[in-house]
């Protein structure tokens, strides 16, 4: 009687852990089915052209460029 007593305990503890772990588990699988859903829903911009005169120059050694080099040096 003892033994079948210990037996229901341990099978409520199983039941219990695999049930905490499924929770989890569809926890996270939802959570990442939503953060993909955002995302999929979203329609892409394009990037804009001609609207930035600067935009395609690169990089560009300016004298206020020059001087943080001449001071950042150790």
């Amino acid at each position: 009687m003892v033994k079948n007593k210990q037996r229901k305990e341990t099978m409520m503890e199983m039941k219990s852990k695999l049930s905490r772990r499924n929770f989890l588990l569809a926890l996270g699988a939802g959570s990442a089915a939503a953060a993909v859903a955002s995302k999929v829903g979203q329609p892409v911009k394009a990037p804009s052209v001609g609207k930035d005169k600067r935009r395609g120059k690169g990089y560009q050694e300016t004298a206020h460029v020059r001087n943080y080099y001449r001071t950042a040096k150790v």
